[in-house]
């Protein structure tokens, strides 16, 4: 096999596990009536928004494990959002992936001032890529905020983001400068 030949392999790879793992999140969170906080759109556009900015990152990481990663985004909130259990997840995509999915997932047994501390703490102890998706994930949530946020409710999340952030910078170094402009650009909600 040529060099050709064996990179459209791995871009099959990619895109079958791609497909596989969005389909999978599509359904379970469809099956919630789950769309985007504030707007009419489907969920599955946020987390197809996650999975752009790990293939985006990709191209500007050394060492990084792009199939693993876009299909962490892609699942990232369906143990947290939907009735998929870590069993389930183990079985169809496997140990590994449900593990960092399941550190991306917010503890319910934590009051909610340790929850995401907890997260970003067994975030840190797996591979670099389950941080990067946080990263991404914060990226793309920090948009308009929805219309009912209230003040200090835009001003906890620009909180929480600048603590993701800098437990995490390390972790990516194009997500992080992309999540730091990102929070450049949101201080212009803070003071609506």
């Amino acid at each position: 096999m040529n060099a050709l030949e064996l990179d459209f392999t791995f871009q099959m790879d990619i895109q079958t596990s791609y497909q596989h793992a969005i389909t999978f999140a599509a359904l379970k969170h469809t099956e919630q009536n789950q769309t985007i906080p504030g707007t009419p759109l489907p969920y599955v556009v946020h987390l197809s928004n996650v999975a752009m900015e790990i293939l985006v990152a990709a191209h500007h990481s050394d060492h990084f494990d792009v199939q693993f990663a876009v299909q962490v985004a892609l699942l990232h909130d369906v143990l947290e959002d939907t009735p998929t259990t870590t069993e389930e997840l183990t079985h169809v995509f496997g140990h590994e992936l449900a593990t960092a999915v399941k550190a991306l997932t917010k503890a319910t047994d934590l009051p909610k001032s340790e929850k995401m501390f907890d997260s970003l703490t067994r975030i840190k102890a797996l591979r670099p890529e389950v941080g990067a998706v946080k990263l991404a994930d914060r990226i793309t949530n920090l948009q308009v905020p929805p219309a009912h946020w209230s003040s200090a409710k835009k001003r906890e999340y620009f909180q929480e983001a600048t603590v993701i952030l800098d437990t995490l910078k390390d972790v990516n170094t194009y997500l992080a400068k992309r999540l730091a402009d990102k929070l450049v650009a949101y201080q212009q909600y803070l003071d609506q």
